[in-house]
Order: structure tokens, then C-alpha cells, then sequence
């Protein structure tokens, strides 16, 4: 049994990976005013994922801004089903026992 990814498990970033599971990328200003962050504290939560390997960031110059995307990797996608998987686990002990 795996048990729960201790980089997932943080608030911010487990909220961040779920985002991103749903889309092949989000811009870095959706995922941001989403949660209701600083664009500091994301970049330091992207960095912590990035060093596990379970998301990318990309920098994409259109016109004169430059536009930050940020995904998961395929080892991310993997890493987030399997600590959902291990949440909905706990999750059901506290279900009533029916007898």
C-alpha cells in the first residue's frame, strides 16, 4: 500500500495538482487567482513539484508578455491517483459499519 504522498499531501499543492489533472495545462494566472494565492507561493509550491518530477512549468512569449503554463507529468498524474486513491481509503473508515 503506497499510503499518502507527503509532496501531494500539502493543501495548496494537492488543490494545484487536482487542477491541473483535469486539462493538459492551465495558465499560471487561472491556477493562482483559483486558490486565492500569491504568485510567490505558487512558484514555490510549482518548485516543490517540479523537483518530484510531477509537473512542468513553461514559459511562452506571445506578442510582447510572456505566458506561464503549468502541467503534470505523466509520474504526477500517477502520484495524484494513487494518493486519491489512498484519501478515499481513509475516507471510508468512517463509514458506519453496517451489519
Amino acid at each position: 500500500m503506497p499510503g499518502l504522498n507527503e509532496v501531494i499531501h500539502q493543501a495548496h499543492r494537492l488543490q494545484i495538482c487536482a487542477m491541473l489533472a483535469a486539462v493538459e495545462a492551465l495558465e499560471f494566472s487561472v491556477v493562482r487567482d483559483a486558490l486565492g494565492i500569491s504568485d510567490s507561493v505558487l512558484s514555490k509550491q510549482m518548485k516543490v513539484l517540479q523537483a518530484a518530477g510531477y509537473a512542468t512549468v513553461k514559459k511562452v512569449p506571445t506578442n510582447s508578455r510572456t505566458h506561464t503554463w503549468l502541467a503534470l507529468t505523466p509520474v504526477g498524474r500517477e502520484a495524484l491517483a494513487d494518493h486519491l486513491t489512498e484519501l478515499r481509503r481513509i475516507a471510508a473508515l468512517a463509514e458506519p459499519v453496517t451489519t
